[in-house]
């Protein structure tokens, strides 16, 4: 076969960019791109201020969903300060899901993208307490802080957690609207999970019509409010023994209010429990699980509270 002339190259060149597709310039008189970027596996990145937000969007996005909660397990998600480079992950996110009744501090300090953002607890606003003068104080490694302020534990009152579940419902089919029908189900099997719960605390509540008890820190007002519950806080930490001032402080609290149980935010020190009894004070765990646990979900820890909170005789 011969090989083809010069002349012959060239022809054969410009026919074959005759046949080549038109290769447009971009138009810049068309809107750009409105969808929000995605993980690299095509889900919806979702940052959260905390564990039951977390749990809530898993449950609710499935596999459409890459949850992200960068806080240590080791602290209260309330009281975190992010990185600055956690900030800018939080702000490229696609959705943003917060906890609302000025929960996550470090908000006061850092702007997110209001489009990206979704208050979780906005429905129910209008009912929540506000704590005056709360004593300051520290936990285990974290820096000083009060309770005082709008309280933030709103999820133990399970009826308040199926609102922030619907908000985050409500956010993932906004953001993905293909997938409306799977979150809808998703939010329905998770409803049902949350309305049992519901029911079982309410059971307990009324089975223990007002008797006196004692919670280890002021964040259980939600709970106490919805179950019909008459608590009274102290300041203790499930790992620190009390001292003596705080014995006596308690020992005033149970002059007016005989407590028979205090209920703790996490598993006490044995040498506290030891102090409790006697006083004639039981023990028992109702943990919110603000961080993730250390075996289980969410509404493992949560079915947990419940039967510790079973063992309270009235």
């Amino acid at each position: 076969m011969k090989p083809l002339s010069l002349l012959s190259t060239v022809l054969v060149g410009a026919l074959l960019a005759s046949c080549a597709p038109e290769q447009k310039a971009p138009d810049s008189s068309q809107p750009a791109e409105t969808t929000p970027p995605t993980s690299s596996h095509g889900r919806l990145v979702v940052y959260v201020a905390n564990y039951p937000l977390a749990y809530f969007a898993e449950r609710i996005g499935g596999p459409e969903v890459e949850v992200k909660f960068p806080a240590p397990a080791d602290v209260d998600p309330a009281f975190w300060e992010p990185t600055e480079a956690e900030v800018e992950a939080y702000q490229s996110a696609d959705i943003i899901l917060l906890n609302g009744a000025s929960y996550s501090h470090w908000l006061d300090t850092v702007t997110l993208p209001d489009s990206k953002t979704v208050n979780t607890s906005a429905s129910f606003s209008d009912k929540f307490i506000v704590v005056k003068d709360a004593i300051t104080h520290s936990h285990s490694g974290e820096g000083e802080h009060s309770h005082s302020g709008t309280v933030f534990t709103t999820w133990i009152d399970f009826d308040q957690a199926i609102q922030q579940a619907d908000a985050v419902r409500e956010a993932l089919q906004a953001a993905r609207t293909s997938q409306v029908e799977l979150f809808a189900l998703n939010f329905d099997q998770l409803k049902t999970d949350l309305l049992a719960l519901d029911a079982d605390m309410k059971s307990e509540g009324t089975r223990l019509a007002k008797q006196p008890l004692v919670v280890s820190h002021p964040i259980y007002q939600y709970w106490a409010r919805r179950y019909g519950l008459n608590v009274q806080s102290v300041l203790w930490e499930p790992d620190t023994v009390p001292d003596e001032a705080q014995i006596e402080a308690l020992k005033k609290i149970l002059a007016t209010h005989p407590a028979k149980w205090m209920v703790w935010e996490g598993v006490p020190a044995p040498e506290s429990v030891e102090k409790l009894k006697a006083l004639g004070v039981n023990s028992v765990v109702f943990d919110p699980s603000a961080n993730v646990p250390e075996k289980g979900t969410w509404l493992d820890v949560m079915k947990s509270n419940i039967q510790e909170i079973k063992k309270i005789i009235p």
